[in-house]
């Protein structure tokens, strides 16, 4: 059952338990947005999230509007349930954070060789000499390992206090097309190494992926060629024994025409509409029935085609729509900011996630 846009109801969260949010889509479906609107929702109430970009694009920072993100956490943004429009939960209005991390796969390896093989400055030599572009070029599973890997350690580290770092991690994963085989780590190092360090993380970090601690979630638009990648992926995703989570509908654009008149669109209306027109003043002042028609007379097939085009849009989205309901899975739709998304936009989708149920 999908979630629409502006509904007044609040649902209670569908992923409680779930720690790492992994957030794909097909290219141009806006994943980056999303993924970086279900962080906001997730830190609303106190909590703190982590947001991870793994492309180097610099996304986030582009989408929050501050300098390139280093190869380090650090806090990028505040929430309260007012600032997303949306009362407190049991009166508790305290405030959450989103911490993100643009993880560098080369600053990832040298991290990685440190930490289970000691090279200290070897490490660096190495860098010096492009070892680890060689690496991660001819053994790219070594890659997808080391980003999912952190990705995994944060969801699962824990402070001092024996509390959780993080109460989720949101990752801004590669698209749909290659989604599977990026999380599916296992076998792509399999014929890398069988045993120690690198086959052991590899192991570490597939327990947490395949766990239910883990979500995967796909972002896709009412459109033919998002939402048959979108079904195909869940289907890649499944047959991976990896956790299929929600769809993320964005970009919903508000239907204009009532169900009637999209089923009346087609019908020949082009008398109703121009003595509309007239009663609406678009005549003019003069109340005579041929300066009216005159005056309306060319507005009427722009108008009429408008409508058509409008009717055809509603009814292949309504189809579109039917065919994510066969994936039996909750379904959260997004509006279109005709704007465009500016921090503002992005506090207001997270609050249409947050209302929907999908934080």
């Amino acid at each position: 059952m999908a979630r629409t846009p502006g509904q007044a109801a609040r649902r209670d969260p569908d992923w409680e338990g779930v720690r790492l949010h992994v957030v794909s889509g097909k290219g141009g479906t806006g994943k980056t947005t999303v993924a970086a609107a279900l962080a906001l929702a997730l830190a609303a109430e106190g909590h703190r999230t982590l947001l991870i970009e793994v492309e180097g694009r610099q996304g986030i920072a582009e989408l929050f509007g501050i300098a390139a993100l280093p190869y380090e956490e650090r806090r990028i943004a505040s929430v309260t349930p007012a600032q997303l429009g949306l009362p407190a939960q049991d009166g508790a209005n305290a405030g959450g954070e989103v911490h993100a991390l643009a993880i560098d796969t080369e600053q990832a390896l040298l991290e990685y060789l440190d930490m289970f093989y000691k090279l200290g400055r070897a490490g660096k030599a190495l860098q010096k000499v492009g070892f680890v572009d060689f690496a991660t070029t001819i053994a790219p599973g070594v890659r997808d390992v080391l980003l999912t890997g952190k990705a995994c350690e944060a969801a699962r580290r824990k402070g001092p206090d024996g509390r959780r770092r993080y109460d989720a991690v949101v990752m801004d994963a590669p698209p749909t097309g290659r989604i599977t085989r990026f999380l599916n780590v296992n076998s792509e190092v399999a014929g890398l190494a069988r045993i120690g360090p690198i086959h052991s993380q590899a192991q570490a970090v597939m327990r947490v992926l395949k766990s239910a601690e883990t979500a995967v979630h796909l972002v896709t638009l009412l459109e033919e060629m998002p939402v048959q990648e979108t079904v195909d992926g869940f289907a890649e995703l499944r047959e991976a024994g990896l956790p299929v989570g929600g769809v993320l509908v964005n970009m919903v654009r508000p239907p204009v025409l009532d169900a009637a008149a999209v089923a009346a669109v087609d019908g020949d209306h082009r008398e109703e509409v121009a003595l509309a027109l007239g009663e609406a003043g678009l005549g003019g002042r003069s109340r005579k029935p041929e300066t009216v028609r005159a005056t309306v007379e060319p507005l009427l097939d722009p108008l009429l085609e408008q409508a058509r085009e409008h009717a055809e849009r509603v009814e292949l989205e309504r189809a579109r729509r039917a065919d994510l309901q066969q994936l039996k899975l909750p379904t959260y739709e997004l509006p279109l900011l005709g704007e465009g998304v500016d921090l503002g936009g992005l506090y207001r989708l997270a609050g249409e996630l947050k209302r929907q149920g999908a934080a």
